[in-house]
């Protein structure tokens, strides 16, 4: 299911919305990335996570401390050039991912890890949410070894807790070419507060972590 749905969000809709007609719980997410507090010197990881929406991936990630800049786009595909239209169509083995930059001096791979699994349906192999599809299914692409034993761990340490009654879906592959989405998917939770904000809990994203993680979601 494409999100050019919510492209097309009524007029009236939205104007609730400013008016605070239609309550959406929480302000939209502040900008943390951390450009500024990053020495030219410091030596930067790359990690790639895919938990469905990229727009909501973003959001997300982007309060954390020590990830330095996120890029929205795609990964897993094998046809050159993928394209926000071709993906979200499905059947081109790409899958909608966010690319994180982070200075491991400050946050650690396994911190992201565990932020990635409260922040993800690790339940859902066929989407995440309201939007299904295996262009939206919940991937760890990992760049490393170590990246992959940590993963690895992490979703067996899940496997083994009890707390789910599915087996954990999220797939962990080796990462491959990344390619940015268009310009106007990057930071769409700021460019469009209003239009996100709708999109996000109308998927019911914040309700379904809500009810996997209780008090352990974070937001």
């Amino acid at each position: 299911m494409s999100r050019g749905f919510w492209f097309s969000i009524s007029g009236l809709v939205i104007a609730a919305l400013a008016a605070g007609v239609v309550g959406l719980g929480a302000q939209a997410p502040s900008h943390a990335k951390t450009e500024g507090s990053v020495s030219k010197n410091a030596k930067l990881d790359v990690a790639t996570f895919g938990s469905g929406c990229f727009w909501c991936t973003e959001a997300d990630f982007d309060k954390v401390k020590g990830v330095v800049s996120t890029i929205s786009g795609y990964m897993g595909g094998k046809t050159p050039n993928p394209t926000y239209e071709s993906v979200s169509a499905g059947g081109t083995g790409y899958v909608e991912v966010l690319q994180v930059t982070y200075d491991p001096s400050q946050v650690s791979y396994k911190t992201l890890l565990d932020y990635y699994w409260r922040h993800t349906d690790v339940v859902d192999g066929g989407g995440q949410f309201c939007d299904r599809g295996d262009q939206y299914k919940p991937v760890i692409f990992v760049h490393t070894p170590e990246q992959r034993q940590l993963a690895e761990a992490g979703k067996a340490e899940l496997e083994k807790s009890g707390r789910f009654s599915k087996p954990i879906a999220v797939q962990i592959v080796a990462a491959s070419t990344f390619t940015p989405a268009e310009d106007y998917h990057q930071d769409y939770y700021e460019k469009n507060p209003l239009k996100y904000r709708y999109y996000r809990y109308s998927c019911g994203r914040d309700a379904r972590i809500k009810q996997l993680w209780g008090s352990g979601a974070t937001h």
